[in-house]
């Protein structure tokens, strides 16, 4: 039982840096996420054909907004303006845009893309 925890701390210490670094800077995502407000941070707004509602993802789930992004950029998700803007973002600049997402709330101050009224 002794060996065992050692062994648990140098397993956690040598995944830590992975961890951090997959977590992104939302300050350089509000950079690159730019253009997404384009769509993402207009409240209510339609998309001309088909039509729908675009989704707004102020806040939504780290993981997904990851995952959303790489199956548009691999083309196993299927929409061709957003396969085109994930095809131009590297995987750590999808981490990135992932953390500036995820940090806007309500409370966060900045109203886009997170459906909140200026």
């Amino acid at each position: 039982m002794t060996i065992f925890k050692p062994l648990v701390l140098a397993i956690g210490l040598l995944v830590s840096p992975i961890i951090v670094a997959q977590q992104g800077d939302p300050v350089e995502g509000k950079v690159i996420a730019y253009t997404c407000n384009g769509c993402h941070g207009i409240p209510f707004h339609q998309n001309v054909y088909p039509t729908y509602s675009v989704p707004r993802i102020g806040g939504q789930n780290y993981g997904y907004i990851v995952s959303a992004l790489k199956a548009y950029r691999d083309g196993t998700r299927k929409h061709p303006t957003m396969n085109a803007q994930a095809h131009t973002l590297s995987d750590e600049e999808m981490h990135h845009v992932a953390a500036y997402f995820v940090s806007l709330t309500s409370n966060s101050g900045d109203n886009n893309a997170t459906g909140e009224q200026p």
